[in-house]
This record gives C-alpha cells, structure tokens and sequence, in this order.
C-alpha cells in the first residue's frame, strides 16, 4: 500500500493497481480502514485551513447567503476566481455544519401494517372505488362497493357520477342500518383515497362506533380483496366495457351483484358469498357430503385415499396476518385512526344507493 500511494501524481491509481496485481477496489477498503483506525496518511491534494476558512466565508458573504454552492462556484468562475471544487465546497460546509434543507422537510412516513382477521359476517368489511368507462372520452362513471371480508359478500354498492365523502357516507349509512351493526363490532378496511381520509368520513364513521383501517400507501395488496372483487366485475364475460350512462351503469352492476352472490367463489372453497354470509354453509355442507357419499358407495376404485370429505369456507379470512394479535390492535398505530366516538352526522340522500 506505501508503494501505491507513493506513486507519481500523473499515475492514475487503476494502473498502479494492475501493475502492483491488486484490486483497486480492495485498495479502497484498506485505505478505509486505515483511515478508521488514525494511520492512513493526509491526502496531499486536502485543501490547509486557511484554504478552508477561505471557502466558509465566501459561501457566507451577504450577497452569498441565499444562492447555491452551485451558483456561487459559476459567479466566482466567471469572475476569474476558483477556490475549490463544487463537491469540496459541499464537502467542506457539511464538515461544517451548514450543508442541510433550506427548508424543513417532511419526515419520512411510517404507516402500521394493517392487520385484520374476520372470524364471521360483519366483522370486517374492505371498501373501494373504481372507474367505469362512459361513450364520452375521459368521462368516467365511479362504482362504490363494500364486501364483507369473511364471506365476500356485496353488503352495499352505489354508483356516482362524483368521487367524494359524502357519498361515500350516504352509503354506509345506509350499509350500517341495514345490516344493523352494533358499535364496536365492525372494521372497515380501505386505501387512502380522498374520500377514505376526508375528515368528515372518518368522523362519520366514528360517529357509528366503526374502527378504521387503512392500507399503506403504495401498496396495493393490503385492499387485495377489494382489488379482486373490481376485477372479477371487469372481466365478466357480459362486462360492456363502456356504458351509455348512469342508468345502463346501474342495471349492470345490479344484475352483476345479484349474480356474483349466488356464484361459488373458489377463495371460501366454491361456496357462495350469500351462503357464507347468510349462515347456510352446514345445509350445503351436509348436501354435499351426502353426494360424494353416494358417489364413493358406488365407485370407491375411484378413491385411493378413502373416503373423499367436502370443504367448508375457511373459519378465517385475514389481512396481511401474522403470529402475533392481529384483528383491530394495530389498527390504533396508524395516523389515520380516531379512537375517539363522535356523534353521527345527517347526510342528505342525492344517489341511490343498493
């Protein structure tokens, strides 16, 4: 290493480096940690003290104060004068402390993995919005859907002309009554969209005693269930793609919904949403295993593992779960949750709402 950095100045080091058979790279590492441990010797081209002194009180000149290391280095080079380079000046003022934010910066944001676990019907519920197409370019239809996460079944769906909370309101009101959900009994999952994190919402849905939960931004997975949902309804085989108007809008998703909860879903084993939700699972389950019964009676070569057993819906169905409590008890850790129970506000009904 002496050898090396006692080269000649016009010596580029990667040369050095292959003549010596070392890794430059390598180089780098030891003269780290060198330096670390107070041995390395002083860089030959560090500018002195008063070399240094000499750049702090030119960045600090009055009419200095306000421009950029970037710009001050042009104006003293057109002027003729060259102190040091950019990145040694940058260098230089943080060495002194006054290489930071003009101004203050937001921190870095850290949002709580949602973590949610329904155990059965109205327990958890996953929301969002989607945009349906209309024959007039660049104008979009907004379908409003909330599923029931245990059975995955459309408890309230509505479609607006407008993406906005009081919308979004009208229809939980609705969704809440109908469904008579107690306090405390229900979370409801959604991404941060504006209408999710508008503050009348959220005092809204406090006001019914409902806890929050909300997805991470950027994260697409952690409103999985309703991202599904939006695609089974885009990519049905009747989907039309684009819709004349609201009415049109509205007769097809109702004929959607209307088919969609009666149609076994492959996620709770192939039993309907309607099925799980409503409580008919044992009725099914009981039909079921009285086929394949039958069915093993009389063709038992077809079964070398034994008796085949009908499957029942998971007994949960969770979010981003984990070893540790889930259901509701991170849900406080994120910004974007009240604990507090505010009084429920009147919203005027203007969409209809199914």
């Amino acid at each position: 290493m002496s050898v090396l950095h006692a080269r000649p100045a016009h010596l580029p080091r990667s040369r050095a480096c292959e003549a010596l058979g070392l890794s430059r790279t390598a180089t780098y590492r030891r003269q780290r940690a060198r330096r670390r441990e107070g041995s390395a010797p002083s860089q030959p081209r560090r500018l002195s003290a008063e070399q240094r002194r000499e750049v702090i009180a030119l960045v600090n000149r009055e009419d200095y104060q306000d421009a950029s290391v970037r710009v001050i280095y042009a104006r003293e080079l057109n002027a003729g004068r060259v102190l040091a380079s950019v990145s040694t000046i940058y260098r230089i003022l943080a060495a002194a402390g006054q290489s930071r934010e003009r101004r203050a910066q937001r921190p870095a944001q850290r949002h709580a993995v949602p973590r949610i676990t329904a155990r059965g019907p109205n327990e958890a519920w996953s929301w969002d919005i989607t945009k349906l197409p209309t024959h007039v370019p660049r104008r979009y239809l907004n379908l409003y859907l909330v599923i029931d996460l245990f059975s995955r079944f459309p408890v309230a769906w509505t479609i607006s002309r407008k993406e906005n909370a009081a919308v979004a309101q009208h229809l939980f009101a609705h969704a809440l009554d109908s469904h008579a959900i107690d306090s405390g009994r229900l979370v409801v999952h959604q991404d941060r969209g504006a209408p999710m994190i508008a503050h009348s919402y959220r005092d809204f849905i406090d006001g019914f005693g409902v806890r929050r939960s909300y997805s991470r931004p950027r994260v697409s997975n952690d409103n999985a269930f309703s991202e599904a949902c939006f695609k089974t309804v885009k990519y049905s085989p009747g989907y039309p793609g684009r819709f004349a108007g609201i009415d049109e809008a509205r007769a097809w998703v109702a004929g959607f919904i209307a088919d969609y909860q009666h149609r076994p879903h492959e996620g709770l084993n192939f039993h309907t949403p309607a099925d799980v939700f409503h409580g008919r699972v044992e009725a099914v389950h009981a039909a079921r295993q009285a086929a394949l019964d039958a069915h093993f009676a009389a063709h038992p070569e077809r079964y070398p593992n034994g008796p085949p057993q009908a499957k029942r819906p998971p007994a949960t169905v969770a979010i981003n779960p984990d070893d540790g409590p889930i259901n509701a008890a991170s849900i406080g850790e994120d910004p974007n949750y009240v604990a507090t129970i505010a009084e429920p506000i009147e919203i005027p009904k203007k969409d209809n709402v199914m």
